[in-house]
């Protein structure tokens, strides 16, 4: 995924690459070295989460503007990065044809938001619908939001950790709290909610 974005960007004569991270952690740091005036940034990172990263980067170089690059359509995702203060939300599927176009507005000082999305995360008087209770109603972390979706989707505790980047004992920690919130008792209440929540369409 990262070759395929590097090569998006390197193919436009006014934006380059200045560094690539692995982790959150060496995404903060080599933001801190570079100060790029946009960080693409994924969600789901090991060593430290998109959201934890995104608020560390903008705490120490301000004038950074990030960008989140993410696999996670459900809306309430978008959400967490935004309010964490990312600049801008486009969905991976969307990359061949969003990317370019979001880091430039981004860059600008705009705000992006994938098109995929942009409806459900309008203000709630422009929906034609109500919205579905979300996660955000709870204000779960982004970490036990990703833990909840997992779990939802039939992952294990062990894929689950490694996935995450975290031990079992804090995985169950972040399950614990994520199920009081939602007051959630049983695994079947678990997938009523992911149901209700859109988790589960495209499993």
């Amino acid at each position: 995924m990262r070759a395929g974005v590097r090569t998006l960007i390197l193919a436009e004569s006014d934006l380059q690459v200045v560094a690539e991270a692995s982790n959150g952690i060496e995404a903060v740091e080599l933001t801190g070295k570079f100060r790029p005036d946009v960080v693409l940034m994924d969600v789901s990172l090991p060593e430290l989460s998109g959201g934890d990263a995104t608020k560390q980067i903008l705490a120490d170089v301000p004038g950074t503007r990030v960008l989140v690059l993410s696999a996670h359509e459900e809306p309430a995702f978008a959400r967490l990065l935004l309010g964490a203060g990312a600049s801008g939300y486009v969905l991976k599927r969307s990359a061949c044809d969003e990317l370019v176009g979001a880091v430039r507005a981004v860059a600008a000082g705009g705000t992006y938001v994938d098109p995929n999305l942009a409806a459900a995360l309008a203000p709630r008087g422009e929906r034609k619908r109500g919205p579905t209770r979300g996660i955000l109603a709870v204000s779960l972390s982004e970490r036990e939001a990703e833990v909840i979706r997992l779990i939802a989707r039939g992952h294990t505790s062990k894929e689950m950790a490694e996935s995450l980047g975290i031990s079992p004992r804090t995985l169950e920690t972040y399950k614990a709290r994520a199920m009081s919130k939602l007051e959630l008792r049983t695994r079947a209440d678990l997938i009523r909610y992911a149901m209700r929540s859109g988790w589960l369409r495209d499993v």
